[in-house]
């Protein structure tokens, strides 16, 4: 039970949602609404929350939407509580078209008088059932619509309508009577000796009767019927779409333009040169490039300029065929399909694929299409809409001057992503569509959920939120012990929204701790964290914060442990809400370097595409250099400086290598030297390190050592030259094992304990050391 405060809370704000249903006719806050609902005992506080739900089913249909899920709250409340007459009236607003089918009953199969006895005796015991049936029911619900009628004021447009079903209903049941009377003098005539006529006439002057009656209660619902189907012009349905603000205003204009070369075609005046209708929508996924092809469409057709609205819609696979002449062909046919509409091809930019080979028949498409676009047979008769990625398109139209031409650049339009207020909206209008509400706590989630999904530009935007949604819903269906709330069918949560991250068997910050050696590093790298974390907390709590430099150079030999301090400086900055997705992508030259001009270019941003989120650890990073005039490592260099400025705390670059070799590389470009403030340096092992990282190794294995094998090995580690540091530690366990494995074998022993196969012996260690020493 609530205590006095929290009633006098809930109903402070029952006045404050009263009184913004009479202004606005619905209420601003409606997540708080149900959410107060759901926290509500449905034993104890029946008589509240059916006064809520009253409440929650008027702002629905304050909003004009979701007709549905308002049913079904004021069906619950008004069950809740037999007394909330508000409930039961605007319930009444809605029951009224159930009634359309109430005389559907009344069904008769055609009365003909040339028919022979047998099917004259079948119609007439047909005629009779479904009289019967139909006033079986009749007296019910004439007195459920007078008791509807007595809910309804007097003065409310439903009470004459109301009126209007009753006299229907009853003139139609005293045709039916009627009608049941003369039914049964007919059958009795054709039972007996001497047949007569004047039955059949009765019963065919009663049916017509009913049928008019029929028809005028129809007409009852024919104005609802209107009002559902009237169609929204195609600038109504753009102005309804959320978002897009320069893309309505450029297609209104458009729009504008079409309707004044209507009007003046129809005064007269020459029109030599049509504008092209032909358009180009660039974007990234879910921005809603096919609806505005769509829309597009609709606005040819109703300006009178395409006699069609319809779409066709088409990709690469459709249109590239696997042998000489299909590809013609398949394009051919296509366009035919489009004659008189709107042919349009989604990712257009696949058909010109960069080193594309003799057999991919991609330019063929736009050689064909071309000059069917330009044929006397078909050019003019249909516009070609062509959507893609913004730089993908641009690229693809700079490569086909034929096509250019067709596609003015007045008609490029560019979508652009959606904000995440945007995306909010789509969101809760989704919802809706699916009779669903989303809390506060649920609409926060949501935005923390699109936040981490947009990194790059396969971010799908409207896809994205509906994909999260449905998940969502998923979710709340999917549960264990589904709650019988009546909210639980419609209110989607935080919990419904959340991940479950996958555990982590050892955090982060531990791995880094449990690393061998490196104590400077991990001091540093700590600091840094700490430095993130609370410049974080100064950003969200509006103070200003000192710029975060995330870039870094690691310095060191190989196998002084480099690349596993990146992975575990990713996972941090992941943790720490930095980085979005926390993962490490390795590379070297040869994921850059390319072998002619612009092509190292596009290898550089597919690296860093690959690693948006995360960290980009560059190996050996010094060996883009070279002193060859026809290297395109500088090409690679200039790219990284301008990518790492463009997507700014969505990356973090990690370079690596030799100390000299990585200063003679920052010096090679002031850009790139400016970007990389911390500068960590991995100092080789000390032979206890070594030592160590050797015992470790060899124990996660569930192998140990004998004290003379860790004497001996001490010794060696001293007068041998180490290449390879932790990497030359483990390496060389791998060779003792495989050095004791042949001792054990040659000894022959026949009875091999536990004891004996996990134990390395000093002679396994001198084996494996000689094998080493050789290169082998």
């Amino acid at each position: 039970m609530m205590n006095q405060q929290q009633s006098n809370s809930i109903l402070a704000k029952k006045l404050q949602w009263e009184k913004e249903i009479t202004t606005n006719g619905y209420i601003k806050n409606e997540a708080e609404l149900f959410t107060i609902i759901k926290t509500l005992d449905e034993e104890k506080e029946k008589e509240l929350i059916s006064e809520l739900l009253t409440l929650a089913a008027l702002s629905k249909m304050g909003h004009g939407k979701q007709e549905t899920l308002s049913i079904a709250l004021l069906q619950k409340a008004s069950k809740m509580n037999a007394n909330n007459l508000r409930a039961t009236k605007f319930l009444a607003q809605f029951d009224w078209k159930s009634k359309k089918t109430l005389l559907d009953t009344l069904a008769f199969p055609p009365l003909r008088e040339t028919d022979n006895r047998q099917a004259k005796k079948k119609t007439a015991e047909q005629f009779l059932n479904i009289c019967r049936q139909f006033l079986d029911q009749a007296e019910e619900e004439q007195d459920l619509l007078q008791k509807e009628k007595l809910n309804i004021q007097k003065d409310h447009p439903l009470f004459l309508l109301y009126e209007k079903m009753i006299s229907l209903v009853e003139t139609v049941t005293e045709e039916t009577v009627l009608l049941l009377k003369a039914s049964e003098e007919y059958d009795q005539s054709i039972a007996g000796m001497f047949y007569t006529s004047t039955y059949y006439s009765e019963m065919k002057m009663h049916l017509d009767k009913i049928e008019m009656i029929k028809r005028d209660w129809l007409d009852l619902f024919q104005e609802e019927k209107e009002e559902q189907s009237a169609e929204l012009s195609a600038l109504e349905e753009l102005e309804e779409m959320v978002g897009l603000t320069a893309v309505k205003e450029r297609v209104n204009d458009y729009y504008r333009f079409l309707k004044y070369q209507k009007e003046r075609r129809t005064l007269g005046y020459q029109v030599k040169d049509e504008l092209s209708l032909n358009m180009i929508l660039t974007g990234n996924p879910g921005t809603g490039k096919t609806t505005i092809a769509r829309l597009l469409a609709k606005i040819y057709h109703e300006l009178g300029v395409l006699p069609h609205m319809e779409v066709v819609e088409v990709d690469r696979s459709q249109l590239v065929g696997s042998f000489v002449g299909q590809t013609e062909e398949n394009v051919r046919a296509i366009v035919e399909r489009a004659v008189g509409g709107v042919l349009f091809i989604d990712e257009a930019y696949t058909l010109k694929r960069e080193g594309q080979t003799s057999n991919d028949y991609g330019q063929t498409v736009i050689d064909t299409l071309v000059s069917l676009m330009s044929s006397s047979e078909y050019g003019g008769k249909f516009a070609v809409i062509l959507a893609g990625y913004p730089d993908e398109m641009r690229q693809f139209l700079d490569a086909n001057p034929g096509l250019r031409s067709r596609f003015p650049l007045a008609n490029h339009i560019h979508l652009p992503d959606y904000s995440n207020q945007e995306l909010r909206r789509i969101a809760e209008k989704f919802a809706a569509d699916n009779d669903y509400v989303l809390t506060t706590a649920a609409l926060q989630e949501l935005e923390h959920r699109l936040e981490q999904e947009r990194v790059d530009d396969t971010f799908g935007n409207a896809r994205t939120v509906r994909n999260i949604i449905l998940d969502a819903i998923f979710k709340k269906g999917a549960q264990e012990r589904l709650d019988k709330h009546i909210l639980a069918y419609t209110l989607l949560e935080e919990e419904d929204f959340l991940i479950k991250e996958p555990i982590q068997s050892i955090h982060p910050s531990e791995k880094l701790t449990q690393l061998i050696g490196l104590e400077t590093i991990k001091s540093e790298v700590k600091m840094l964290i700490s430095f993130v974390k609370v410049q974080k907390i100064r950003r969200e709590k509006g103070l200003p914060i000192v710029p975060i430099q995330l870039h870094s150079v690691f310095t060191g030999n190989p196998g002084t442990g480099k690349t596993t301090v990146a992975k575990i400086y990713a996972e941090l900055l992941k943790e720490c809400g930095m980085l979005k997705r926390g993962h490490l992508v390795v590379t070297s030259r040869g994921d850059f370097v390319a072998g002619y001009v612009g092509q190292s270019a596009i290898k550089t941003k597919k690296a860093i595409r690959e690693a948006l989120g995360g960290v980009l650890f560059i190996d050996e990073a010094y060996s883009l250099l070279s002193s060859s005039q026809s290297d395109f490592g500088k090409e690679v260099v200039d790219t990284l400086v301008d990518e790492m400025t463009k997507h700014n705390e969505n990356l973090v670059v990690i370079l690596a290598g030799y100390p000299k070799e990585m200063e003679a590389l920052l010096n090679s470009n002031p850009g790139l030297k400016s970007r990389f403030k911390k500068f960590f340096h991995f100092p080789d092992y000390t032979v206890d390190e070594l030592l160590e990282i050797i015992h470790t190794y060899a124990s996660s294995y569930q192998y140990s050592l004998t004290k003379e094998a860790i004497e001996f090995l001490k010794q060696a580690l001293i007068k041998i030259q180490i290449n390879g540091n932790g990497r030359f530690a483990t390496n060389l366990i791998d060779e003792v094992i495989q050095s004791q494995a042949m001792r054990l074998m040659v000894e022959e022993k026949v009875d091999l304990n536990i004891e004996s196969v996990s134990i390395l012996e000093k002679e396994d260690f001198e084996t494996a050391l000689i094998r080493i020493g050789k290169g082998e």
